[in-house]
């Protein structure tokens, strides 16, 4: 079974617009069902080691949640995935195939890797519907930008993440003036306008309300299966809420891993970061 099939299985149709199911670069192999692969990767900033042989493995279609204290490598991790850190020493593959320690930020970017900072990053003098637009893959040349039109299909398109990610009723007002939870739903929108397969999501519910990160929490699963995403976070209520595998990193290295279950009984954790 090829892994667009695979990751059908997981979303029914009767939930999701043709747009939404992504089309796998040609470049991307996942054949082996794994989507990152981060091998003895070793990172050091004036001499304190953020990454200390890091190894993580990451499915096609899973969504994974990385907790730790403060300092454990979280950023640094997802800089590297992204380009934009190099490391010391090891490897990090997106798929089979891509070398990203090879790759600049911006080819990460095409070849299928969306990253969402703590801090949304949207364009709060434009509408939500603008904010969507601009974020559209593809061409973003001075001449194509400003001679493009926006045809029937990409407006359709713009509409349905509207709905996913609950702003359609939001679509025309300035993206500034939305709370802090809907600025982050709008950032997840304008990462799925770019046909991501991986997510990196930072710490997505920080400043919610509650009702909010339940919505949060019910986009994100949404997506999983379709979309790899990567969730780092501190609240463990809602780690708890979305979480099938969790990874505990401290001090670079991966502490513990496994269901949120077995990671909080784990006396390694309990003792550096949970305070038990």
């Amino acid at each position: 079974m090829d892994p667009l099939t695979k990751f059908r299985e997981f979303w029914p149709r009767e939930r999701v617009f043709d747009f939404l199911v992504p089309e796998i670069p040609p470049d991307l192999d996942i054949n082996h069902g794994v989507i990152l692969y981060l091998e003895d990767i070793s990172v050091s900033f004036d001499g304190f080691k953020a990454i200390n042989n890091l190894n993580l493995y990451v499915d096609a279609g899973e969504l994974r949640c990385i907790i730790g204290p403060n300092g454990a490598g979280k950023t640094t991790m997802m800089d590297i995935i992204t380009g934009k850190t190099q490391p010391d020493t090891g490897m990090a593959w997106f798929g089979q195939n891509i070398n990203l320690l090879k790759c600049t930020e911006p080819e990460i970017a095409r070849a299928g890797i969306g990253r969402k900072f703590q801090k949304p990053t949207v364009f709060e003098a434009h509408n939500v519907f603008d904010n969507l637009e601009l974020a559209m893959a593809g061409d973003k040349g001075i001449m194509p930008t400003l001679f493009s039109k926006l045809s029937g299909e990409k407006r359709d398109r713009i509409k349905s993440t509207l709905e996913l990610v609950g702003l359609k009723d939001e679509a025309k007002l300035v993206a500034g003036s939305l709370s802090h939870g809907q600025k982050q739903w709008l950032e997840i929108g304008m990462l799925l306008m770019q046909n991501p397969m991986l997510l990196l999501v930072d710490e997505p519910v920080a400043g919610m309300t509650r009702q909010e990160m339940e919505r949060t929490a019910e986009l994100l699963t949404s997506l999983a299966g379709q979309r790899s995403i990567i969730v780092v976070e501190h609240d463990m209520d809602f780690v708890r809420s979305i979480a099938r595998k969790v990874t505990v990193l401290h001090q670079g290295s991966i502490l513990a891993e496994g269901s949120m279950d077995e990671v909080q009984n784990n006396d390694k954790v309990k003792q550096v970061y949970l305070g038990v």
